[in-house]
């Protein structure tokens, strides 16, 4: 496994979703969005799936997969390249099913926030209907990539 550093744990917390790729039966690239719900600096992440779809699917056949998250106002971004493992939702420990719902929840306050500022009456608040989460994915990291353009990456010191 990888270790994270401190700036990309941080960057990927601030990420409301990650694009997940995975591998379909005819190696053809399938990619949907995932909430993370956990990083461990020593090379891991957990994201919570809702649904038992394609994703799910894939994963069974490969367990190969990368997570990619962009913030496109700071023109950076990284990729983790790994391998995934399925945890069964009764297998899901409880700390993280919290660190979900706490994630739902902020989300839909960053909405009911923006529409306010921006004086706008809305009652869309599609987090509110997600169902209970399916399964979560466990990813070892085995390599990270990071995307900003060379002329803006930080030079080590």
């Amino acid at each position: 496994m990888k270790t994270l550093s401190d700036d990309i744990v941080n960057f990927l917390e601030r990420q409301g979703f990650s694009i997940v790729s995975t591998l379909d039966a005819n190696g053809r690239i399938h990619c949907s969005a995932k909430g993370i719900v956990g990083i461990e600096k020593k090379g891991k992440v957990f994201l919570i799936d809702l649904y038992k779809a394609e994703t799910f699917k894939n994963l069974q056949r490969n367990p190969t997969i990368s997570i990619t998250s962009i913030d496109e106002h700071l023109f950076m971004g990284y990729t983790l390249k790994g391998t995934a493992k399925i945890v069964d939702r009764d297998r899901i420990k409880s700390h993280i099913i919290k660190a979900w719902e706490e994630r739902v929840i902020q989300r839909i306050s960053k909405r009911v926030i923006k529409s306010i500022k921006d004086y706008k009456k809305s009652g869309h608040h599609p987090e509110a209907k997600f169902p209970h989460p399916e399964y979560l994915i466990e990813i070892d990291v085995e390599d990270i990539v990071d995307l900003a353009p060379t002329h803006l990456k930080k030079i080590p010191q």
